[in-house]
Formats: C-alpha cells, sequence, structure tokens
C-alpha cells in the first residue's frame, strides 16, 4: 500500500507537470512550470482559507487533504523551474518574478524552506479541529506574504 504523503507528493508532482504542459504551445516551460505549482498552492490556501474565515465549514478530512496537498507541493524541488532569465524583466508578458530573486543575497531559499516548514506543521494539525488548522495557518499565509512582497512583481 502507498504511503498518503508519498502518492500526495506523486499526484502533485504530476499536476504540476500536467498543469504545465496542458498549456499548449508557446511560453517558457519554467514560467508555466511554477505558475502551476502556485495555482496548487492557491488552490489548496483557498480551502483551508475558507474554513479558516467561515466561510465554509470547517470539515477535518478536507482540511487534513488540503493542507497535505499543500505540503506535498511545497516539499516538491522546485530548481528546475526557478531558472535565470525567466524574471518579469526577461518575460515581461509571462512573468511576475523580480530578478532580485536570483540575485546573491536573496532570502527567496529560506522564505520557501520556512514556507515548506510551515505547510508540513499545518499539514500535521489540519484535521485535529478548526482552532488548531487555524493557529498553524497563519505562518504558511506568513511564507506566502514574505516572498510575495520581495519578490513578485505588481500585475500593473
Amino acid at each position: 500500500m502507498i504511503r498518503l504523503p508519498i502518492a500526495l507528493t506523486v499526484v502533485a508532482g504530476l499536476a504540476v507537470a500536467g498543469t504545465a504542459l496542458a498549456g499548449g504551445h508557446g511560453g517558457n516551460p519554467a514560467v508555466k512550470a511554477r505558475q502551476a505549482h502556485m495555482q496548487l498552492y492557491g488552490f489548496n490556501l483557498g480551502i483551508l482559507g475558507a474554513m479558516a474565515k467561515g466561510e465554509a465549514e470547517y470539515d477535518a478530512g478536507a482540511a487534513a487533504a488540503a493542507a497535505g496537498n499543500l505540503a506535498a507541493v511545497a516539499a516538491l524541488n522546485q530548481s528546475a523551474y526557478w531558472v535565470p532569465g525567466t524574471s518579469s524583466e526577461d518575460l515581461p508578458e509571462e512573468s511576475r518574478a523580480l530578478p532580485a530573486i536570483w540575485e546573491e543575497g536573496s532570502k527567496a531559499g529560506e522564505i520557501g524552506a520556512s514556507f515548506a516548514e510551515a505547510a508540513a506543521n499545518l499539514a500535521s494539525v489540519a484535521g485535529d479541529g478548526k482552532d488548531a488548522m487555524v493557529s498553524a495557518f497563519g505562518a504558511v499565509g506568513k511564507g506566502c506574504g514574505d516572498c510575495h512582497k520581495a519578490y513578485r512583481a505588481s500585475r500593473n
């Protein structure tokens, strides 16, 4: 029997790859892959966020599944799609990643590692009740915000 975290990691990896490839022709594959990765984050964060805000009823199974998916996606090796030459300056119509992400002294790796740790912690408690989920959810949101503020260009 396949263990759930392994299965989730495999499914998340296939989803990222499939979403990146399904976009059709054109566009930078690295950018498309990381956008698919972020869409998976957003989808699962949306489920958890709706429960946290009371917009959806807390469901232990759904919370555990979404948090597990989030942790699995965060644990994927992303090095193949965070490559130089794919910034918002290089590919302004495709990418929102600021060039600073690749500069010496960038904290992106540290932020990503902290986010992955926070996602794993959330996954470990998300099914234990709304209070436990909400308590762990804040660190995940902080990780998103820290990276986006420093390394993501605005939509304008």
